[in-house]
């Protein structure tokens, strides 16, 4: 199994409630009903508030590395990348458990 990992940080400005936000978020809530691939899939804000801290997280998990390719190349996860980038910034870690 490999565990996809994901953490979001807003852009300066950029908040939470906005609209494009609202909808970014709940595309990517779908995905763990829309993607056959996924093993597991959880995502949600982080609830603290350190200067460190990033924004939204996602944790998931696929079979193997073709899993995961089928994944990131799935329509709908484009989908919801594509209004991710017009907001946020991002950091991923793959690895395997």
């Amino acid at each position: 199994m490999i565990r996809h990992l994901v953490l979001f940080k807003l852009d300066d400005g950029v908040a939470r409630d906005e609209p494009r936000v609202v909808a970014g978020v709940e595309a990517f809530r779908a995905l763990g009903e829309q993607i056959p691939e996924l093993r597991f899939w959880e995502c949600d804000w982080n609830i603290t508030d350190r200067p460190i801290a990033y924004d939204f997280a996602i944790n998931s998990a696929v079979e193997d590395t073709d899993a995961l390719q089928r994944y990131l190349e799935h329509p709908a996860h484009q989908a919801g990348v594509a209004q991710w980038r017009e907001f946020a910034t991002w950091v991923i870690a793959d690895y395997a458990f």
